[in-house]
């Protein structure tokens, strides 16, 4: 236990460290766009952030190899996982940062992603079996063809679900850190009765993945000073998506005391901790798609725009997002643990519902409520995107006439004086 928390710290002190230099090297090369109409900051701010998150991964990764117990089972562990996760780690970081800094089309940035998601497979991490209950035919084993493909599918989807939630200072960060210690905590409770290298690999990386993010999240949340960019995102999807495949191939006949649905919870788990970027993920493909777009098309449609707009600030917004994942993923954790009957598992819907309810509460507010009375954001800088920039000229152009007569300038006020005939003055007359 102290060998994670040890690795943790040691991440997130190398990415809370790297930040500042970071952020200067991202202004010096122009990394710093100006605002886009969906954007919901409203001053220009570096991005790159997930180069420290990078710097933060690669020691921690090189530390725990180093550690007595951590560092003989990386070493021993199939798939030598430190060495795929620096090289895959820096594929898929160098694909964002060109992404974050020049711009790149959606289709080569998808060939970095699965190259990165193959050298994961080439180094053997990879979903190796599908656990699967008796009735549905148990559990069903792979051919390297099909788990190549199924496990690069499953990164894949991944990193693209965490970019596309990555859209509010501190969301995508504290959202995988969450997802990250329900990933770490499940696989120490499956190590106290499961023993194997995969299981003590996924606490290690998820370890380093919780550290990283806790390291950036003091320069990110909101007003925020650096975003992790597609560089980050991209990366701790990645990263992510690693545990969950190392932590999922377990076989049922190992946990059938642990739940009554034990053969589901290497299913369940890393559902839970990707709901909300997966929920994002699809409603977003489904949303451009359904309007004649391309699915990477961006628009201001996400989860966090429909509560900004609904009328939460920008704190509000993130925190409720964070409570989410965190009911979901550490619910289904917790039910897994204490073996509860299968009748809870919809409670803990109706938890979820429940705080969707509570996400429409401004709404509810009306007229009277706090949002309606012209406040402005309690916690930062406004938040919204900011108005077009017109020029000048057509400024004018656009503005309506004016009511009445014309403004009369000091050449007309003379050539009216001319006009008028001089009356002489009468002697005798005052």
């Amino acid at each position: 236990m102290r060998e994670y928390l040890f690795m943790a710290l040691i991440a997130a002190a190398v990415t809370y460290l790297l930040v500042p230099l970071v952020r200067r090297f991202a202004i010096r090369i122009g990394a710093m766009p100006e605002v886009r109409e969906r954007d919901v900051h409203t001053t220009p701010t570096p991005r790159l952030g997930g180069l420290a998150m990078y710097g933060g991964l690669v020691v921690g990764l090189l530390v725990a190899s180093e550690l007595t117990n951590t560092g003989k089972v990386l070493s021993e562990a199939e798939g030598k996982p430190v060495m795929a996760l620096i090289i895959s780690g820096g594929l898929i970081t160098l694909t964002g940062f060109l992404d974050d800094w020049w711009g790149m089309d959606a289709f080569i940035k998808l060939a970095g992603q699965i190259a990165a998601a193959g050298v994961l497979v080439w180094f053997g991490l990879r979903l190796t079996y599908i656990p699967l209950p008796k009735d549905w035919g148990g559990s069903t084993s792979l051919d390297y063809t099909l788990s190549t493909v199924i496990t690069i599918m499953v990164v894949v989807v991944a990193i693209n679900a965490v970019n596309f939630v990555d859209g509010l200072d501190g969301l995508a960060a504290g959202i995988v850190c969450i997802a990250g210690m329900a990933t770490w905590a499940y696989s120490i409770f499956l190590k106290q009765s499961i023993s194997g290298d995969r299981i003590a690999t996924t606490a290690a990386i998820a370890a380093i993945l919780i550290g990283c993010c806790l390291g950036f999240l003091p320069h990110n949340f909101h007003p925020a000073k650096i975003f992790m960019g597609d560089t980050g995102a991209m990366l701790i999807g990645l990263v992510l998506a690693s545990s969950i495949v190392t932590v999922t191939p377990v076989d049922p006949s190992v946990i059938e005391g642990m739940n009554r649905v034990p053969v589901l919870l290497p299913l369940l788990v890393p559902a839970a901790v990707l709901v909300l970027p997966l929920i994002d993920l699809v409603t977003a493909v489904v949303r451009r798609t359904s309007h004649g777009m391309s699915p990477f098309a961006p628009d201001r449609g996400h989860l966090h725009h429909r509560l900004l707009d609904i009328g939460h600030s920008h704190r509000r917004t993130v925190l409720i997002m964070y409570a989410w994942t965190f009911l979901f993923a550490f619910g289904i954790v917790a039910l897994s643990t204490i073996g509860v009957p299968v009748l809870l598992f919809p409670v803990v819907i109706l938890l979820a519902l429940g705080v969707l309810v509570l996400m429409a509460a401004p709404r509810w507010r009306g007229r009277g409520g706090l949002h309606s009375r012209g406040r402005s954001d309690d916690d930062g800088p406004p938040t919204g995107p900011m108005p077009p920039i017109v020029p000048e000229a057509e400024v004018r152009r656009q503005a309506p006439p004016p009511i009445g007569p014309p403004p009369i300038g000091p050449s007309q006020e003379r050539a009216s004086a001319a006009a008028k005939p001089v009356i002489p003055a009468v002697p005798g007359r005052s």
